[in-house]
């Protein structure tokens, strides 16, 4: 889903709205465990060991948001202000995720350093790719599968034609663009790109991107960057791109660009800074340096810094957050980092908020069902939530409003959207009994938010259900798509706990808008107005759109074997990334860091 991104990531102007600016990104742990974190599965190195045995001082960190917009807002103030980071105010932008606060170190041992992948394989449930690569046997179905593929492989040969190596794709002007969002790291699509062309067969593209991380991905960067969004589509994308091929070039990229992101952690409170500058000699947070230095075995110390101290840290916000008092058993977006109170009470399940509902479900799926704290928090946020925000529209609609302070605003997001996928992989874990109702409430807000898909069949940025307007955009500012797939998202999921027919019709519908208003003569472009007759594009082909919205797609008419929903979870960026069977690897080192990452013993 991208982005579970704040609107406006896109490079065409559309930012956030002026009350949401100047305030902070604060990413919770679902950063470290499905990103990040998975970073810390992977075997040692020589150069981490490297790293983690000295004692540096590093540079204060840029404080910043999640976006392009606000990122360039945030450094032009803090360069009027001679270079002062503000700490006051960070950005719940949360990513909730990580394991209970259960560790000892002398569960966590120094041996086993060795990382086998074919041992790795062998403790998935089902071939990653299934038994034909999730060819249906429908030859309709399979025909709209190709199509997808055809459409990827377009949008990707003119990427390749005119912004190789760039971060995205201009096809209007037929040009690349960079941005300032990844701190000058480059090619942004193609690593994004990586699993969508392995698992759709793309063998020919699949190399020359391969190839292109090989020879020319310049981690050598120092300029200052979004932390979540290097995490979710450059760390993704090559975590993603090892589990599924193998190949340690991609782990090799994945451990160098994650000691780069180490020092956004050395914060006061151990919250990760929003923007980091990749030029930041890496080093140790304090807080973990200060415990790092008092043991005695170097094996150890990595051990400890990887596989301890760092959930520690993710668990001082887990404390922070039940300890503080929830509105109505809300979680607000905004929290200062300083104070640990609630700067303002906007609760959203769209943007700003979304992702963190989103990974308190997965990271319990993603922990083999074993994380009973992440359970919990998901189940008590969703009662408050249906409580709350969960509203019925005089024509029947279910949508989530969001919540400002008491005041409902009845706006749901293209973002939320996400939501009823989300709470459709929920179902089956929760209380038993409850079961039917979340599917159900699952259906009735991906039915919504399809009937906010206009008569272009494409989704506007935001829909409201107030004066007398039932999911429709009533502000020309929300009326834009920039190629998201959160609603594809939900067809997804729901296709396959379902196997209702509707959502694959509903997923050919958009695929046929794409392909009449968004795609263009050098690629697929967004639009500025999916009410208007006469199409104005954006000229943006979005990574996002081939990380997700294409790869969603192609799953939706695909076997249920391709990708298998028993053995992955897709981060924020549809990056899969495995769930480890405990019971069926318990010898693997990669295995058993992630049982000591995710859930320290006592």
């Amino acid at each position: 889903m991208v982005f579970r991104k704040l609107p406006g990531v896109s490079a065409s102007g559309m930012g956030l709205r002026l009350s949401q600016k100047f305030v902070f990104l604060l990413f919770l742990s679902g950063l470290v465990t499905l990103c990040f974190g998975a970073l810390f599965f992977l075997p040692d190195s020589v150069r981490l060991k490297r790293i983690f045995l000295s004692k540096t001082d590093t540079q204060p960190v840029t404080v910043g948001s999640g976006s392009e917009n606000d990122a360039k807002e945030h450094l032009k103030r803090e360069r009027l202000a001679g270079g002062k980071a503000q700490e006051d105010l960070t950005l719940f932008r949360s990513k909730a995720e990580s394991a209970s606060e259960r560790a000892t170190f002398s569960n966590h041992g120094a041996s086993s350093d060795t990382f086998s992948y074919n041992k790795f394989k062998q403790c998935l449930l089902k071939a990653p790719l299934g038994r034909e690569q999730g060819r249906p046997s429908d030859p309709r179905t399979a025909e709209r599968r190709d199509k997808v593929k055809e459409m990827m492989k377009f949008a990707w040969d003119n990427y390749k034609r005119y912004a190789w190596g760039k971060n995205e794709l201009r096809p209007l002007t037929r040009n690349g663009h960079i941005g300032n969002m990844f701190g000058g790291l480059k090619g942004a699509t193609i690593i994004d790109s990586l699993d969508t062309l392995y698992i759709m067969g793309m063998t020919e593209e699949y190399n020359d991107a391969k190839e292109w991380v090989q020879t020319s991905l310049d981690l050598n960067s120092n300029g200052e960057a979004s932390l979540f969004e290097v995490n979710i589509r450059y760390v993704g994308g090559l975590l993603s791109a090892y589990y599924l091929t193998g190949e340690e070039l991609f782990k090799k990229k994945a451990m160098e660009l994650g000691e780069k992101l180490l020092p956004a952690f050395n914060t006061p409170t151990g919250i990760p800074r929003g923007v980091i500058n990749l030029g930041s000699p890496p080093t140790i947070p304090d807080k973990i340096h200060y415990h790092f230095i008092r043991l005695a075995s170097i094996n150890q110390r990595l051990m400890v810094v990887f596989y301890f101290l760092m959930p520690l840290q993710v668990m001082n916000i887990r404390k922070l957050l039940s300890k503080i008092e929830k509105p109505h058993g809300l979680y607000p977006n905004f929290l200062s980092p300083v104070s640990g109170n609630w700067v303002q009470h906007h609760v959203s399940i769209g943007g700003l908020g979304d992702s963190f509902y989103e990974y308190l479900i997965k990271s319990y799926l993603m922990s083999d069902k074993t994380d009973e704290e992440a359970k919990k928090m998901y189940y008590s946020a969703l009662e408050a939530i249906e409580a709350n925000l969960v509203q019925k529209s005089p024509g029947g609609l279910t949508y989530m409003a969001e919540w400002r302070g008491g005041i409902l605003d009845h706006k749901m997001g293209h973002l939320a959207c996400f939501s009823g996928g989300m709470i459709g992989i929920g179902a089956d874990d929760g209380v038993p009994e409850k079961r039917q109702h979340y599917l159900d409430l699952a259906a009735e807000i991906t039915h919504t938010c399809h009937e906010s898909y206009t008569p272009t069949k494409l989704g506007p940025e935001a829909f409201r259900f107030d004066g007398g307007a039932e999911a429709t955009a009533t502000r020309l500012s929300d009326r834009y798509y920039i190629l998201r797939p959160e609603v594809i998202e939900s067809y997804m999921y729901m296709w396959r706990l379902t196997h209702d027919p509707k959502y694959r019709e509903w997923g050919w519908e958009a695929v046929e808008a794409l392909e009449q208003h968004c795609r263009v003569d050098s690629g697929f472009s967004g639009i500025r107005d999916v009410y208007a007759t006469t199409v104005g594009h954006d000229n943006m082909q979005q990574s996002f759109f081939l990380s997700e919205t294409l790869k969603y797609l192609y799953l939706l008419f695909s076997d249920d074997d391709l990708l298998p929903l028993e053995d992955w979870v897709f981060n924020t960026e549809a990056h899969p990334l495995p769930i480890i069977q405990r019971e069926r690897d318990v010898e693997n080192h990669l295995s058993f860091a992630f049982l000591i990452f995710l859930f320290p013993y006592p």
